[in-house]
Order: structure tokens, then C-alpha cells, then sequence
């Protein structure tokens, strides 16, 4: 009795076939996320709200001073965010709506609220968190700071501007090692700044 295990022409061709089909399933994935990856493109889920700094701005090397007295360190260890406004000295209304809508984002936090710090970098020494609005609790207020100042990429650009108000304030997001990451723009809608923050503080 002879044991035939040669495949017959038929069998062959469907391997063959389905060879052919498993190569192409595998390298067509990978052609078209490279094709998506290089156009730019990205998940839903994945894209930021504020504008991406290329490069980002880098404050690692300064030290804040707190208007009240003593030194803010970045602290990469302890995983904080901050999300950074640097209003002008007669900011006035836009301060208290701003003021406002960073509090409540902030509050939006819940339990990871301790990891975001707010800090607004005041433009002189007699500035203050506008009056009637609730203060954050990680709230720090900074001292007037030039190059802190300069490190936020386009803090005083009056190219972009609220329709509101006619003028409005950006706001930023610094990463713990002090990488200024993202920006967003004057009239920016804080629910934006909340989604990417909160997907940020996930990351730890």
C-alpha cells in the first residue's frame, strides 16, 4: 500500500492563493498606515485640541519666582502639567471670563485636578486672580518674568485675535519637564484645553 502525500494541482493552487492573499493583507496594512502616518493623518481620538509647538518651547532653565515670595520648580519627578496664561496688565473683563473658564476646567479634573497646576504669569506686581472668581487650588501666582514670558511663543501676537472681544489672551500647556507643548490661541474654547490636558495627565 503506498502512502501518495503529494498535493494534487488544485490543492497547490489554493495554498498558493492563499499565500498570496495573507502577503498582501500584510504589507497593504502597512502601506497604507505609512501612507496616513506621512499625510499627517491621525485617529479622531488621538489629535490634540491646541496647537502643537514644533519645536516647543523650553523654560527648563529658568525659575520662576511666586509673587508672594520663593522659587517655582518644575519638579519632572512629581508628573504635574500646568496650564500657563500670561494676561496683560490691563487685561480687565478677559481676565475674569479666562479666569473663570480655567477654573471650571480645572474643577473638570476631578481626582487628577492635584496634577495641574495653574499658573498665571502676572505683567506687573500689583497684579491679582481676578476678584469673584474661585481660585484654583494648585493656583500659583508668578512674579513678572521676561523670559518665562519669552518662552511662550507668541504670547503677545495681536495677529490672532477673540471675535468676542477683539483681543483675548492665549493659554499654554507646559509638560513636567518644563517643554512649552502646546499653545491655544485668544478665544479659545476651553473644552479643548480640558480634553487635552486630561488625556496628558493619563499618561503617567
Amino acid at each position: 500500500m503506498s502512502d501518495d502525500t503529494t498535493p494534487n494541482p488544485a490543492t497547490r493552487n489554493r495554498n498558493r492563493v492563499l499565500l498570496l492573499l495573507l502577503f498582501a493583507m500584510f504589507f497593504g496594512s502597512m502601506l497604507v498606515a505609512g501612507a496616513l502616518r506621512f499625510s499627517g493623518w491621525r485617529p479622531e481620538g488621538t489629535k490634540n485640541v491646541g496647537e502643537l509647538l514644533d519645536p516647543p518651547g523650553d523654560v527648563r532653565t529658568l525659575t520662576p519666582r511666586l509673587l508672594s515670595g520663593g522659587d517655582y520648580a518644575w519638579k519632572a519627578s512629581e508628573r504635574t502639567w500646568r496650564i500657563v496664561v500670561a494676561p496683560p496688565a490691563d487685561c480687565g473683563a478677559e481676565c475674569d471670563t479666562l479666569a473663570r473658564e480655567i477654573e471650571t476646567v480645572w474643577q473638570l479634573f476631578g481626582k487628577d485636578a492635584d496634577d495641574v497646576h495653574v499658573l498665571w504669569l502676572c505683567a506687573t506686581d500689583a497684579c491679582a486672580w481676578p476678584a469673584g472668581v474661585p481660585q484654583p487650588a494648585t493656583l500659583k501666582l508668578l512674579a513678572p518674568d521676561a523670559q518665562l514670558r519669552a518662552g511662550l511663543p507668541r504670547v503677545d501676537d495681536t495677529a490672532v485675535k477673540s471675535a468676542a472681544s477683539g483681543r483675548g489672551v492665549p493659554a499654554y500647556v507646559i509638560d513636567p519637564y518644563g517643554f512649552v507643548i502646546l499653545r491655544y490661541a485668544p478665544g479659545f474654547d476651553p473644552s479643548g484645553l480640558r480634553t487635552d490636558v486630561a488625556r496628558l495627565v493619563k499618561l503617567k
